[in-house]
C-alpha cells in the first residue's frame, strides 16, 4: 500500500485514467476522483456493509493501533 501526502490542488493518477486530487483539507479532507464510467466508486463504509474488509485494510487497521 502507498501512503503519501498531499497538498490542496494535488493529485495522483492512477493507471493513466484515474486521477483523485485533493480539493480542501479545511477541517475535513476533500478529495476529487475523476475516473471511467465503468469503473465503480464506493466509500468504504458502504462497501463493508455489503463485502467481507480487504485484506489490505485489515492489515492497515491493525498496523494504525500499534501506532
Amino acid at each position: 500500500m502507498l501512503s503519501l501526502g498531499r497538498n490542496p490542488g494535488q493529485y495522483l493518477v492512477i493507471n493513466n485514467n484515474i486521477i483523485i486530487q485533493v480539493v480542501s483539507v479545511d477541517g475535513d479532507l476533500r478529495l476529487a476522483i475523476d475516473a471511467p464510467k465503468e469503473i465503480s466508486i464506493v466509500r468504504g463504509e458502504i462497501y463493508e456493509e455489503c463485502h467481507a474488509v480487504p485484506q489490505c485494510l485489515k492489515r492497515l487497521k491493525e498496523k494504525s493501533m500499534r501506532w
